[in-house]
């Protein structure tokens, strides 16, 4: 369930091409005895490079598989991926970032094959020439180049098992014919996702439990298509088409709520029970386009680049939200409400980019381009309620249309400039400057009272945005490079439609339209040994930044009226400032003649949280604990939290064709913007076999079922909060690829869509 709480039949080939793979092998034994020497992790300039194709870790894996053990990343929750001192990773595939939301992305890189990828850089501190927000890093994977005409693809099968079964598949296929290139993937898989969950909230007077599962199936379909055409030998151009499909019924939430309360008459505390059943339907559909032109403008490497893109994201959204009155053993004794949501959105972007690179003999380049994002969000809610009111029958109470359509317009222009001093030393320093005018509609009872409200919200801001990064190798052993950059936070579309989502009575969250753009500045410095042991010490300051706060209490309206029940709202709004600071140790390095790879970081991080809140930004209403003392939301705690990760590859025999795999992640408590988040841990273990062009897996992960998330807050005000989320990580899965054709093929030239940054905030 889509809900955000806290926090997402082609077989037989090949015979021959396995034939022809063995008589392959039987000439090329002579050279057995050459050993060639290859750096498999290095520090370039801006980004650290994961070079794949010299790894024994692609072979058999998935995309997500293979980012989950390349140095410096990491994922708890399966779902999204983290570079070390990072909030967000971006996802690019050369240089080209994906056209896809969260959810979709996630599905499209399990079903992805490793097989086809050269290397994969990670840059910690994009340049100025990225458009990407906060604090993101970028993960680019960069596809291998073959060189000759033909056909080659691959096919992979797959069958995971935790609490329930779910299976995926995926077919692509490469074609390259002199100037033509054409490129194509399909994909697709069914899963349940499913979790578990405990709510503890109130104070020694109040308080509110809720026990339960959610269910989520989910169907997925989606894929792409690249065209490219060589139109002389200095231009080229592409036509891209990306689309994805989910479909989400029947998502279900059955939580069992324990509500107590202080009754001052009695002199006793009462308790009531109530089963919340929620059943959701959802569809959502991404489809992009995207036009590129490329030409270079001589033979040292200059070139202009042209795109032009549209994107178009739909999600349709029905809820049906039940509340029963119960016994303490949880069974219902008769319906006490009824919220039915509809929450369609639309998006609608167009968007262009010209990037022109100019490279002079003397090892000196300049960049300069400018880009245009115009979007619209659509977005017509209605939320209907009804209550019982005995004797008479369930009768409509309340209807709650929110109609919020939000209008964004996005100028950004950048320069840089890179010198290579000498062999040693190199710099870059840049500047992007932005312009955003945007305006939101809202016709929502925002108000306490509930009356329909029409209201235009305006956001015209400009921001100055410099960088500055250098690289010095000291010798062939050492190198050090230091980064610094300034970028802001635009609120994500979703996050600012005025909407709640439903989980109880008295618990749900709620999205913010007045919520305004944060900016962050990050600062890095680091140190890297013979390409295989490195240092990074890095500090990011995020001021105003954008996050989900918990309010609860007595709600109290503006002109004063208290409501009846304590409540518990998870609020989408700016909540102070934060700084974080975090040390990262890692080493990336092959042993025992290569039997052994192994990946080690080991890092602490300092978290320093500052900020409060005492009033809901939507409705202005204030809170009050059972003594009718207002009360504010403080988080003022520092913590400083340890991170282990290691990704260790064996080979089991001499042939190269079984493979063993043992990683392990720890992550220490520390405090987040909810509370303390308890740490988290997961062991994975996988088996590996190559037979020819098919590689046999099974991974198993989180055997120690130990990767549940447990956050707590204690107010000084004696307000609490606890949530613990199983989201049954521990399961097996057993995967089959084959890979066909000419894998000598040159892949097709993948293209950054002018709309790309619209992309990551669809979700």
């Amino acid at each position: 369930m889509k809900t955000p709480l806290l926090i997402a039949a082609i077989f037989f080939t090949g015979l021959a091409f396995a034939q022809e793979k063995k008589t392959d092998s039987v000439k090329t034994k002579s050279i057995e005895g050459v050993t060639l020497t290859k750096q498999v992790f290095k520090k370039q300039s801006d980004r650290f490079v994961y070079d794949v194709a010299a790894s024994p870790v692609a072979k058999g894996n998935t995309t997500f598989d293979l980012l989950k053990q390349t140095p410096l990343l990491s994922s708890t929750d399966d779902k999204t991926l983290k570079i070390a001192g990072k909030n967000n990773a971006i996802i690019y595939i050369n240089g080209r970032k994906t056209n896809m939301d969260a959810d979709s992305l996630v599905q499209f890189l399990k079903n992805t094959p490793a097989e086809n990828i050269q290397k994969i850089e990670v840059i910690t501190v994009p340049g100025s020439e990225y458009q990407v927000e906060s604090s993101d890093g970028i993960i680019n994977i960069v596809l291998k180049k073959k060189m000759s005409d033909g056909l080659s693809g691959n096919i992979r099968m797959s069958n995971s098992q935790n609490k329930f079964n779910g299976s995926d598949a995926s077919f692509s296929a490469n074609y390259r014919k002199n100037k033509l290139g054409i490129s194509a993937n399909l994909s697709g898989g069914e899963n349940i996702g499913a979790q578990s969950y405990i709510l503890r909230n109130g104070n020694s007077l109040s308080s509110n439990e809720s026990v339960g599962d959610i269910n989520d199936p989910n169907k997925n379909l989606g894929g792409y298509l690249n065209i490219d055409y060589q139109l002389t030998e200095k231009s080229n151009l592409a036509l891209s088409w990306n689309t994805w499909a989910n479909k989400s019924y029947n998502s279900t939430v059955n939580l069992f709520n324990t509500i107590r309360s202080y009754d001052d008459k009695k002199k006793d505390y009462i308790t009531n029970y109530t089963n919340s059943r929620n059943k959701e339907d959802a569809r959502s559909y991404n489809n992009s386009v995207n036009l590129n032109y490329e030409l270079k403008t001589d033979s040292l490497g200059s070139k202009l680049n042209v795109n032009a893109a549209y994107l178009n994201y739909k999600r349709f959204q029905f809820t049906d939200n039940k509340t029963y009155l119960a016994n303490s053993l949880g069974q219902d004794t008769g319906l006490s409400q009824t919220i039915y949501q509809n929450l369609p959105q639309i998006i609608n972007n167009f968007s262009g980019t010209v990037d022109y690179i100019q490279k002079l003999k003397n090892d000196f380049t300049v960049s300069i381009g400018g880009n245009y994002n115009k979007t619209k969000t659509d977005n017509d809610t209605k939320n209907d309620t009804y209550r019982v009111n005995p004797p008479a029958p369930i009768k409509k109470e309340e209807h709650m249309p929110n109609h919020f359509i939000y209008d964004e317009n996005i100028y950004g222009a950048y320069l840089t400039i890179e010198k290579k001093f000498s062999d040693k030393l190199s710099g870059k320093v840049g500047a992007r400057y932005e312009i955003t005018k945007s305006l939101g509609t809202v016709n929502a009872p925002l108000n306490p009272d509930k009356t329909m409200q029409y209201q235009e919200i305006k956001r015209n801001y400009n921001n100055f945005l410099p960088y500055l990064s250098f690289n010095y190798a000291i010798n062939d052993s050492n190198n050090i490079s230091y980064s610094f950059s300034s970028r802001m936070r635009r609120p994500s579309f979703w996050e600012i439609n005025p909407v709640r989502n439903i989980l109880t009575d008295d618990n749900y969250t709620q999205n913010n339209p007045f919520v305004k753009a944060s900016s962050t500045y990050n600062q890095e410095l680091t140190y890297m040994y013979k390409s295989s042991y490195f240092l990074i010490l890095n500090h990011s300051y995020y001021k105003d930044q954008i996050t989900q706060v918990p309010l609860q209490g007595y709600p109290v309206a503006p002109d004063g009226t208290v409501g009846p029940r304590n409540v518990l709202r998870y609020i989408r709004t700016n909540f102070g400032d934060k700084q974080e600071m975090s040390a990262m140790l890692g080493i990336q390095k092959s042993f025992f003649k290569q039997y052994l790879t192994t990946n080690f970081n080991i890092g602490f991080q300092h978290n320093i949280n500052n900020g409060s809140l005492d009033t809901d930004p939507t409705t202005g209403e204030r809170f009050k604990n059972k003594e009718g003392e207002f009360i504010t939301y403080t988080n003022n705690i520092r913590s400083t939290s340890m991170v282990i990760q290691t990704n260790n590859t064996v080979r089991l025999d001499k042939k190269k064709t079984w493979f063993l795999g043992v990683n392990y992640f720890f992550v220490d408590k520390q405090q987040i913007e909810l509370g303390m988040l308890k740490n988290l841990m997961s062991l994975d273990l996988s088996l590996k076999k190559i037979w020819n062009e098919w590689t046999f897996a099974l991974n198993v992960n989180d055997v120690l079922k130990t990767n549940i998330v447990e956050i707590e807050d204690y107010q000084a005000n004696g307000n609490y909060n606890y949530v613990r989320n199983d989201q049954y990580r521990r399961g097996m899965t057993l995967s089959i690829t084959y890979n066909f054709g000419n894998q000598k093929v040159k892949k097709v030239r993948d293209i950054e869509g002018a709309s790309d940054a619209i992309k990551s905030r669809t979700r």
